[in-house]
């Protein structure tokens, strides 16, 4: 909900920032075309042009960026699945004896990790259950070795270890995926266009008698939007925009350790 207000406040306040500085740009105008109305406009198409294709570049690529981020970590979460569900039965190819507790390891590492997604955005309890996860990992991973030193666990190895090592780089990249997001310079800078091209836009309407609320409006409205649809694909344990129906996944493959 925190994050949520943040994003909206962002969102809110570049909407405003922008009807802002359409009438800024707007009284500009007006004053540069009493003063010189032959040469007021000169040049300002160029800079328009400019300014607006930028605009639309940035929205374009963070967007995109954004999106193509969103799908990846869902595809994380699939090949998370898959590769639990991979080592999970490869398990069997072990001797009987430690099959019961490495089993065992894995319901703690997986309840451990659904349990600090669940926590997000309590960072803190979130990160004390990464660490339960990190503990049941080592755990899995120092019985198994055990298992495949005794005799008769040296051909298991062979499909076990590398279902493991998967499932464990798998896990990695999930949490590094939660850190990859554009730098802030990028957020200022989108901010810092838009405005620009809300000034001008208002530069532009300072021919007519009136204001052209449609206009005003609608520009700052549009822009802000996908903004804050931006921010939310950014972020999507955070905001409206959420991967929390794929962990479905994960909860029906814990479903089937028994």
């Amino acid at each position: 909900m925190q994050f949520t207000l943040i994003a909206l406040a962002f969102g809110g306040g570049l909407f405003a920032g922008m009807l802002l500085f359409q009438e800024l740009g707007r009284r500009i105008g007006a004053r540069q075309l009493e003063r010189d109305p032959s040469g007021a406009r000169a040049g300002v198409g160029i800079l328009e042009g400019a300014v607006f294709g930028l605009l639309a570049l940035l929205l374009a690529f963070t967007f995109s960026a954004a999106a193509t981020r969103f799908d990846g970590r869902r595809q994380l979460i699939s090949d998370e699945v898959n590769a639990i569900g991979t080592a999970w039965l490869r398990v069997d190819l072990l001797p009987a004896e430690p099959q019961p507790a490495i089993r065992d390891g894995f319901r703690r590492y997986l309840d451990a990790r659904l349990a600090a997604y669940r926590a997000i955005p309590d960072f803190s309890a979130a990160t004390i259950e990464f660490a339960n996860a990190t503990r049941a990992r080592e755990d899995i991973w120092a019985r198994a070795v055990a298992a495949c030193v005794a005799q008769g666990g040296e051909p298991a190895c062979v499909l076990l270890f590398p279902s493991l090592n998967e499932m464990f780089n798998i896990a990695e990249a999930r949490r590094l995926a939660m850190r990859m997001h554009p730098p802030a310079v990028i957020w200022a800078m989108l901010a810092t266009v838009a405005l620009a091209a809300a000034l001008l836009a208002g530069y532009g309407m300072a021919s007519g008698r009136a204001r052209n609320w449609v206009f005003m409006v609608g520009f700052a409205a549009t822009t802000a939007v996908t903004v804050y649809v931006i921010v939310d694909l950014e972020y999507p344990r955070l905001g409206l925009i959420r991967v929390d129906s794929f962990d479905q996944a994960l909860v029906e493959v814990r479903a089937t350790m028994k």
